[in-house]
């Protein structure tokens, strides 16, 4: 019989409930009656607690961990924690009140029950210590200390939170809906923070959200979380199909077993606002069997917040206006929607909108884009002011720019021109305006182009014109970095366009193609190809002859396509794809600068395929042309300067790419402000140029702030966030703090796998760089493991003779050469080098390490002689001694 067949078994069945495991027993037996007696008996055991196993060295935590409550005199201390009484218990552990002796400081302890049978457990255990261990935040209950018996049953001691579920809080105190949103943006604060760890709580629900005498909002119990990016484990799936969830508050994906995400917890915190509100759940799921709760959860819409509240008689249900109770209903149902693409994108974004409630502002979810915007919109009345006309001058240039590039109609010259000419109008209606008192100083184009938002009624009965106005101010919010009302923007402009009746295809086409780009800078990958697609087919079957306009547009599609392959790593179909774009620019190209933003792209493709030369060159041919027409102070201009540096920096010429990267960094913090995504990306960059030059401190400090900005913007699942994690992680190695090193790693690699899939090359680097960390540590084998899976992903997503797969054999011959595996590693490093060697610009330094590995083995080995050829190849392209 096999024990790890009865072991796997036991860990699937024994926290289910007691009525379902004798079905789950015949399951996992499968008619083996032997293999069904041993199963039961191991059950049993556990059940009462006989001594199954050898547990001479766990007896006192076996006392310890008995159903019965310990007497208050003989509660055992081990090291400075003393337990005082029993909190609570459930399928996986015991936690206790206690306290630390020397510092006087009461404390929950929580103990593994059983640790020995079940390895799933244990493993369930340690990922809840993992994760409390990642957060620090002051609405989550904090970890202080953990280790383990004697025995080696594990334990940890957290905060002691003196406290009562939300719900029960909420109801007592009688909470009005301020004081209820007002506690439930404390939950959301908590879990976004936890997001921004890549932690997915997976059990959030008012019993795990405690709420002490002053009204501090702590959450608890990560005992079932999941690392972002984690591929979906057997273990937390039993054979019966039963998932480890509560399922009132379980989101329809989690009871499909499908991938979960931070759009789970979005939704369990859609419950938990509406059982707040409605004082009731969404669904009544008492007395229903298991296939019925997952049907209901499956398919059954909830009641709107507001007519469930009206039914249960909550106090809420008469505090609110009707139109106060329309925002809410939005909000609940848009955070509890069955798709989690139709949910809110992130708890910030959930907690925004509640933001907006909160201040009577619109709210970014709705039902339909336009008419729900327009009930809110509140008209404000302004004066002339001579600030404001010149900020119409730059802005409404903007627009009409942004209007010819993506609004360009089909239509006749004549209505062609009236339309725009309403634009301007709308334009100079909305930035002669002013407030009583004049506007700031400091106002920001992004405040006017919210006042843009509210004014757009102003075109209500000109669909064509609306669909133009969306547009071009969701180009704007792109621009600007504020995705989210970028998208509720062109969706509108779309929607819009569909009122018109389809009046313009090149125009929506145009749109279609700015959500593609958008889609692009939010990693969302399937819907920029789906927008990109529709636009392409637009264009080749809207009935226009071809003209300079259509090539204007086929060109712009022909880019955008490009940049999304770059993304995929696909270096040498973008260079195609990019080379066709700019050779589609027509002569009569009204704005050049755009065919050198081209021409830039082109270049980082070039750059990322290692053709520093190509890439170079092109360019200072951009800058040439951004400096000509837009000046020194231009984010363009800086955008060449980042690409100059980093060709630079891969020649390892680090003082001189530090030199371009601040440059650009002065230019994007004047431009976009000091805590723009675009700025961010760059301070990575500089702090990349400063680890290589030893400045440790430095770069700490650039990249925190880094990272800090593109989780704000982007979410902690973003490739712009995994970037910086790269880079920290970089840093951290250097220091030999080997375990944060291999943190950032690998929550890289999670981060990358969810926004690119397992697949994607940049997992594969990930994964390299936590073969780097064991390969420092001297866990010579563990590297050589990963070294190997590195070296399979590099090959298929970007072949066997591409520079990246010749690097990660060269790092796997130096993990053989370590353990002494001459031959092997011999092999490996020549085959490395000769990859890498065949490149247009090889990296020097793997070239150099794999030189000095060769020599090494080959000496080992007996083979002198060419030992010595390597070896002076080695010592003829070392840089000189200072």
């Amino acid at each position: 019989m096999s024990w790890e067949r009865l072991q796997a078994a036991f860990d699937d069945i024994i926290d289910a409930l007691p009525s379902q495991r004798d079905a789950m027993v015949r399951s996992a037996a499968a008619g083996d009656a032997e293999f069904e007696r041993e199963l039961r008996e191991l059950l049993t055991a556990d059940a009462v607690h006989l001594p199954l196993l050898d547990r001479s060295n766990a007896e006192w935590a076996s006392a310890l961990l008995t159903d019965a409550p310990w007497p208050a005199d003989e509660l055992p201390q081990f090291g400075p924690y003393r337990l005082l009484r029993l909190l609570g218990e459930g399928g996986m552990g015991v936690v206790y009140l206690g306290e630390r002796v020397d510092v006087q400081r009461q404390v929950a302890v929580k103990l593994l029950r059983d640790a020995w049978l079940s390895p799933a457990r244990r493993a369930r255990f340690s990922t809840e210590q993992r994760a409390l261990a990642q957060l620090d935040h002051p609405n989550i209950a904090r970890l202080y200390d953990a280790g383990t018996l004697a025995n080696g049953t594990p334990w940890f001691v957290m905060e002691y939170v003196d406290g009562v579920p939300l719900r029960r809080y909420c109801d007592e105190n009688r909470c009005t809906v301020a004081q209820r949103l007002q506690l439930f943006r404390a939950v959301c604060s908590a879990v976004q923070h936890a997001h921004d760890q890549a932690i997915i709580h997976r059990d959030i629900k008012p019993s795990n959200i405690l709420v002490t005498a002053d009204g501090t909002v702590k959450l608890l119990d990560f005992g079932i979380a999941k690392q972002l990016g984690e591929e979906h484990r057997d273990s937390e799936r039993t054979h019966t199909g039963l998932r480890m969830m509560t399922p009132a508050y379980a989101a329809p994906e989690q009871v499909r077993g499908e991938r979960i995400g931070v759009f789970t917890d979005v939704y369990a915190l859609g419950v938990v606002l509406y059982e707040l509100l409605a004082e009731r759940l969404p669904l009544d799921l008492s007395a229903r069997t298991p296939g019925q709760v997952e049907a209901m959860i499956l398919d059954t819409e909830p009641l709107p917040a507001s007519k469930a509240a009206r039914a249960q008689g909550a106090a809420s249900a008469n505090a609110l206006k009707r139109s106060e109770w329309n925002d809410l209903d939005v909000l609940c149902l848009t955070a509890m929607h069955k798709d989690p693409a139709r949910r809110y994108r992130s708890v910030d974004a959930l907690l925004r909108d509640v933001d907006h409630f909160t201040a009577r502002e619109p709210l970014d979810a709705h039902p339909d884009a336009y008419s729900y915007r327009a009930s809110r919109f509140l008209r404000r009345r302004w004066k002339e002011t001579a600030l404001a006309a010149t900020l119409f001058v730059l802005v409404a240039g903007a627009a009409t720019s942004y209007t010819v590039r993506l609004g360009r109609a089909r239509d006749a010259a004549v209505r062609e021109a009236e339309r725009r000419t309403r634009l301007q109008q709308f334009m100079l209606a909305l930035f002669t305006g002013g407030d009583e008192a004049g506007p700031a100083d400091s106002l920001r184009v992004v405040t006017l182009v919210d006042r843009g938002v509210q004014e757009a009624r102003m075109l209500d009965g000109d669909a064509a014109g609306q669909a133009d106005l969306y547009a071009t101010l969701g180009s704007v919010y792109q621009k600007l970095g504020r995705f989210e009302r970028a998208d509720t923007m062109l969706q509108a402009a779309l929607t819009a366009h569909d009122r018109a009746g389809n009046h313009d295809a090149m125009s929506r086409a145009a749109v279609l193609l700015t959500l593609g780009d958008l889609r692009i800078d939010q990693a969302q990958y399937l819907g920029a190809d789906s927008a990109l697609t529709q636009a392409a087919a637009l264009l080749t079957t809207a009935a226009v002859a071809p003209d300079d306009n259509t090539a204007l547009l086929d060109a712009r599609i022909r880019g955008t396509v490009g940049r999304r392959q770059e993304e995929q790593g696909l270096y040498d179909s973008a260079t195609v794809t990019l080379q066709q774009a700019v050779a589609r620019y027509p002569a009569s190209d009204p704005d050049p600068l755009e065919r050198a933003s081209l021409l830039g792209e082109l270049a980082n493709v070039h750059f990322y395929a290692g053709r520093y030369a190509e890439s170079d060159s092109l360019n200072r041919l951009v800058l040439a042309a951004q400096l000509t027409r837009s000046g020194e102070r231009h984010p363009a201009v800086a955008e060449v300067y980042i690409n100059l540096g980093a060709t630079e920096f891969e020649r390892g010429r680090f003082t001189e790419a530090e030199r371009w990267y601040r440059k650009a960094i002065d230019i994007d913090s004047a431009y976009y402000g000091v805590a723009h995504f675009r700025t961010a990306a760059h301070l990575s960059m500089l702090g990349r140029a400063l680890v290589s030059q030893d400045r440790y401190d430095d770069a700490t400090g650039v990249l925190r702030r880094a990272l800090a900005i593109q989780q704000a913007t982007f979410g902690s699942a973003h490739p712009r966030v995994a970037s910086v994690l790269n880079d920290l992680g970089n840093v951290a190695l250097k220091h030999r703090a080997f375990d944060s090193a291999d943190a950032y790693f690998t929550r890289m690699a999670n981060v990358y796998g969810a926004a690119n899939g397992d697949a994607h090359f940049t997992v594969a680097v990930a994964l390299s760089n936590r073969a780097t960390v064991f390969n420092e540590q001297q866990q010579y084998a563990r590297a050589e493991a990963i070294y190997r899976e590195v070296v399979t992903r590099f090959a298929k997503a970007q072949g066997a003779a591409h520079m990246n797969t010749g690097i990660a054999r060269i790092k796997l011959g130096r993990s053989l050469v370590r353990q002494r595996r001459w031959a092997a590693g011999a092999a490996e490093s020549e085959a490395g080098y000769a990859i890498v060697a065949r490149q247009a610009e090889p990296g020097v330094s793997f070239l150099q390490a794999a030189r000095k590995d060769i020599a090494e083995a080959l000496t080992a080995l007996g083979r002198t002689t060419e030992a010595a050829k390597w070896t002076r190849e080695w010592e003829a392209n070392a840089p000189p001694k200072p």
